[in-house]
């Protein structure tokens, strides 16, 4: 993994966050149990900048925590585009209503609340860009209920590839969180309806584009 010394010089190169972002940044981290589920300035630009090269007509979101990915996201894409975030815990709302609100993207993002297995199958969609960071065991749940609404062409990203580097380790019994990481990378790699790009950016971005 990255040391930390180079992923603050890392972030010390790379422009800053915009001040919604920041400011839900700084909430996040005041009031959230687990603040490091945020996307964080670096990996919030990433998904910005994918956004703004792909300018996606419509986005799905699966795990919105706080909003900032989602807003990292929605940032990105043109004035028509549409992003669906999926959000499991209902004591999120608040936050991620207040903020999208903020930020001036309301008519642009639009929160599910519920299981995403649940919801995913109700859209009629077609996909130009999915973004996976919700609970670890189901990511290739996630990924198998979403690749036939993602287009030809279309990209699935999932954060957390690397789980901390322990993709990598021998471990005896792994947890499912690990287990769940490590079945979804196998299972991408051996796609044939794909292209695929594992980054070790941040705890590993997966980048894979529908053929």
């Amino acid at each position: 993994m990255i040391s930390d010394a180079l992923l603050e010089y890392a972030a010390s190169h790379s422009s800053p966050e915009l001040p919604i972002l920041e400011k839900l940044n700084h909430e996040t981290h005041l009031s959230q149990v687990y603040p490091q589920m945020l996307a964080g300035s670096t990996q919030g630009t990433f998904l910005r900048f994918v956004s703004e090269m792909m300018k996606p007509e419509r986005v799905l979101e699966i795990g919105t925590f706080t909003g900032y990915s989602a807003i990292c996201l929605a940032s990105g894409m043109p004035p028509s585009g549409v992003l669906h975030t999926l959000e499991v815990n209902p004591e999120q709302e608040e936050i991620i209503r207040r903020y999208i609100w903020e930020s001036g993207m309301e008519k642009q993002i639009f929160l599910h609340l519920g299981e995403a297995k649940t919801i995913i199958p109700t859209f009629n969609e077609v996909w130009d860009l999915v973004y996976i960071d919700a609970d670890k065991p189901n990511y290739l749940d996630y990924y198998n209920l979403v690749f036939d609404q993602v287009r030809p062409g279309g990209f699935i990203l999932a954060d957390n590839a690397l789980w901390d580097g322990k993709v990598v380790k021998s471990l005896a019994n792994p947890d499912r969180d690990t287990l769940g990481i490590i079945q979804f990378n196998e299972f991408v790699q051996r796609d044939v309806r794909v292209d695929n790009l594992l980054l070790p950016f941040r705890d590993g971005m997966m980048v894979v584009q529908k053929r």
